[in-house]
């Protein structure tokens, strides 16, 4: 059953639709009123356009969905190909900082080398720079001082500048600033390498190595300026002993006469060594003539007293002729002190003719010398006499006609004027003090 409602649309009433439930004997109606109807189509409306809204979204969801995969994949492949370069840069990197390391250690153990050689010349060469001082040689000037960076060479006096390098080297290798520059070089010190650690790390060693090689420089000037010194006071000793008629090195081999078993040839060692060897011989030379020189009579019997007669043609105070006076005599007192000129052994003590008490001393080298006319004799024979040792007194025993010293050099037995003996002595004074 439809019932109506008339409503006044634009000046006419339209008819309300009716609509009826029935089921069974229950019957309901409900009026449809146009809101009614615009709701339903709004709603109607809404789930179309969402029913609509969720099928395109399931038809690009796909898609939406692939690319964002494709792009988490690219970002990935991005992000993995970014962690690789750095990986390999790491690689290249660490390879870079070990090589350096290797080549730092080696820079190091060669400075280890040069401080181990320099320690070990230590003791030789302040030996022999001691008995250069002791014996009086005054190398050249004084260069100056190497300089080592970061640090300078402790030492001191004679031996700075010779010892400095060693010193030098301890305290690159027992810390400090340098130890330090060593230490920043390490693999794990970042990427200062890349910065160029290892130029770096060159020049102090460069600097290093040019300043002990400065240091051995100055080293063998200085040995080779006492090596000349030696050599050329050695020459002049034994051209002073050659003029008074005393060779050292007499020539008695046969030029033809050589021989001898084999033995393997001596490889040359190092420049360094072998200057020590050239001093070290030079030195003992010099020692040996200056030895020699000292033991030989260049010294004076009376020192101090003036001479009252010399070698050569006199008249006799006796027989009032020419005659040969083998010695010189000196001034002097009875019981005044008699020196020995030498070193050496007593052949003589006694009473000797003419000479009265006398004492003949035997120097080597062919060389003797005798002491006449003396008041008491104090040494016998065979007695090692030392020069300047006190052999007697002055007197006036023999064939003498007063008190003085009678004073005879003999070569090979033949008397030789002892005044070319004082003379040299007073020459070899400047090479024996």
């Amino acid at each position: 059953m439809t019932h109506r409602t008339e409503n006044k649309v634009f000046g006419k009433r339209a008819a309300n639709h009716v609509l009826i439930l029935a089921s069974g004997e229950k019957i309901r109606h409900m009026t449809i009123r146009p809101w009614m109807i615009a709701l339903t189509v709004c709603f109607a409306s809404l789930l179309t356009i969402g029913y609509l809204g969720a099928t395109s979204y399931l038809v690009i969801r796909d898609d939406l969905i692939g690319a964002t995969i494709a792009r988490q994949a690219r970002m990935q492949h991005d992000y993995e190909d970014r962690i690789a370069a750095l990986r390999a840069q790491l690689d290249r990197i660490t390879s870079r900082q070990l090589l350096d390391q290797q080549v730092v250690e080696k820079k190091v153990e060669k400075l280890l080398e040069q401080q181990d050689a320099l320690f070990s010349r230590h003791t030789k060469l302040g030996s022999l720079l001691d008995r250069a001082e002791e014996t009086g040689l005054q190398p050249g000037a004084e260069p100056p001082a190497a300089e080592i960076p970061a640090f300078a060479p402790t030492g001191d006096g004679r031996r700075a500048s010779l010892s400095g390098g060693s010193a030098a080297i301890a305290k690159i290798l027992q810390g400090g600033e340098t130890e330090n520059r060593l230490a920043s070089l390490s693999p794990v010190a970042g990427t200062s390498l890349r910065e160029g650690a290892a130029d770096h790390a060159d020049r102090i060693f460069s600097k290093v190595t040019l300043s002990l090689k400065t240091l051995e420089n100055q080293q063998l000037t200085k040995i080779a300026s006492l090596t000349t010194g030696a050599s050329e006071a050695a020459n002049a000793i034994t051209t002073i002993l050659l003029r008074s008629g005393v060779d050292l090195y007499p020539s008695t081999v046969e030029p033809n006469g050589i021989g001898g078993p084999y033995v393997e040839p001596r490889l040359p060692g190092n420049r360094f060594d072998t200057s020590l060897d050239d001093l070290d011989a030079a030195l003992t030379r010099l020692e040996s003539v200056r030895e020699t020189a000292r033991d030989l009579p260049f010294s004076s019997p009376a020192p101090g007293q003036p001479v009252t007669s010399r070698f050569g043609n006199r008249v006799d105070p006796f027989l009032g002729r020419l005659a040969l006076h083998a010695g010189i005599d000196f001034a002097a007192q009875t019981g005044d002190e008699v020196k020995s000129t030498g070193a050496g052994k007593v052949v003589a003590a006694g009473i000797a003719g003419g000479y009265g008490n006398m004492v003949e001393i035997d120097h080597g080298y062919g060389i003797s010398t005798r002491f006449g006319h003396l008041s008491k004799i104090l040494v016998n024979v065979g007695d090692e006499i030392k020069t300047g040792d006190v052999i007697g007194r002055a007197g006036s025993t023999g064939r003498s006609t007063g008190p003085h010293v009678h004073y005879e050099v003999r070569r090979n037995g033949q008397a030789v004027d002892p005044m070319h003996f004082l003379n040299a002595g007073m020459k070899l004074t400047t090479y024996l003090e």
